[in-house]
């Protein structure tokens, strides 16, 4: 039987990294220094470090400093209606790291599909366990063969910004949202 792992990492190509989470506390996660996203996002996306630094700095300057990232991989496809899935870790600073799912619809004027290694910068996130929600937002994209792309969802104070950096063929604008789970799961809804 084919599970969404197996399916995330052959649409990828990127594998993925088996990870036990790490047991969190109900404390508010510190915040990360901006140096400290760059150095964690450069190990990980590579030779688009210099435009992923310009990307953190544009963060910082509208939500400032987040007290969590995740890092992980995604595939998306849509013809209008569009789904994502996508797994990772989520790292805090105080209140420790777990392994993290994502999945969610999006509607709009969108045509393709990719695969991308995603950061995600977490705002104002009181507690690990509030990271559990659906984060709603627009997402443009325009780009074949690859591209890097950034955006920002929502819930209450609470900010998502991921930067996507990926191979497919993409172009559109959507909305929809992103839905955060502690299991894998293939309901998007």
């Amino acid at each position: 039987m084919t599970t969404r792992r197996d399916v995330l990492a052959g649409l990828t190509g990127l594998g993925t990294t088996l990870a036990t989470p790490a047991l969190a506390r109900a404390e508010r996660p510190r915040a990360f220094a901006d140096n400290e996203i760059v150095r964690a996002g450069h190990s990980f996306f590579g030779a688009v470090s210099r435009n992923l630094a310009e990307l953190v700095q544009e963060a910082a300057s509208r939500w400032g400093r987040p007290n969590a990232y995740i890092l992980g991989q995604e595939a998306s496809g849509a013809i209008i209606g569009g789904l994502r899935y996508g797994e990772g870790t989520m790292y805090t600073r105080n209140a420790g790291d777990r392994r993290i799912y994502w999945q969610g619809p999006s509607l709009g004027f969108d045509w393709g599909a990719d695969g991308d290694r995603t950061m995600m910068l977490v705002y104002n996130l009181p507690s690990v366990e509030a990271i559990h929600q659906r984060f709603v937002g627009v997402d443009g994209s325009a780009y074949l063969v690859g591209g890097l792309g950034f955006t920002a969802l929502t819930f209450a104070d609470m900010v998502v910004a991921p930067i996507r950096s990926g191979v497919g063929a993409r172009l559109g604008v959507n909305v929809g949202y992103l839905k955060f789970t502690p299991q894998p799961t293939w309901n998007p809804f």
